[in-house]
């Protein structure tokens, strides 16, 4: 099936739907190039075994076409501990942005790994912040990785909080990486 066909999402068929929405330009090239688009559908689903593993019924990354999806992931490691997080004898949390960007990316790279690509590959990232005072932290590190030349589109956005209350960052990102060289 195609991966934006209308088909069986609709009483009737999706062809109604397609011309109703879609200008006879745009339709033309639609029915021009549904074909390659089947084609180039195929998914697959990755989950490291060797890896923190997800926390509800979701794929570390999923892979449409020559897309790859990574879901958000943190600092957290296979033990469930947390990179960047020092709990000292008396409780005290001391949790540093510098080392949980970088084990997230690195985290990241891995999953990416499994899929045939690597970090090089990410073409846009979706970062998420507890706190917006950690963006420059956040910002030196992601630099150590990326490039505005060569690097992905890229969002940060602040949110009220994350899975965990030790974690400060979480990142989702997509790749490129056709299948014929992964």
């Amino acid at each position: 099936r195609c991966f934006f066909c209308l088909k069986n999402k609709t009483r009737g068929g999706g062809k109604n739907l397609l011309r109703k929405f879609l200008p006879p330009p745009l339709l033309l090239i639609f029915k021009q190039n549904q074909h390659l688009m089947t084609q180039h559908t195929k998914t697959t689903s990755y989950i490291l075994n060797r890896h923190a593993q997800a926390l509800g019924s979701y794929p570390h990354a999923r892979r449409v076409g020559d897309f790859i999806y990574v879901s958000g992931t943190s600092s957290r490691r296979e033990d469930n501990t947390h990179e960047g997080v020092e709990i000292s004898a008396d409780g005290t949390v001391t949790k540093d942005i510098a080392t949980q960007t970088r084990a997230v990316i690195k985290n990241i790279d891995k999953i990416l790994k499994l899929a045939g690509a690597g970090i090089e590959d990410v073409i846009d990232i979706t970062t998420f912040l507890v706190d917006m005072q950690d963006f420059k932290g956040y910002n030196a590190v992601y630099n150590e990785f990326f490039h505005a030349e060569t690097g992905p589109t890229r969002t940060t956005v602040a949110v009220h909080q994350l899975p965990h209350p030790n974690l400060l960052i979480e990142i989702k990102a997509v790749a490129y990486k056709p299948l014929e060289s992964a």
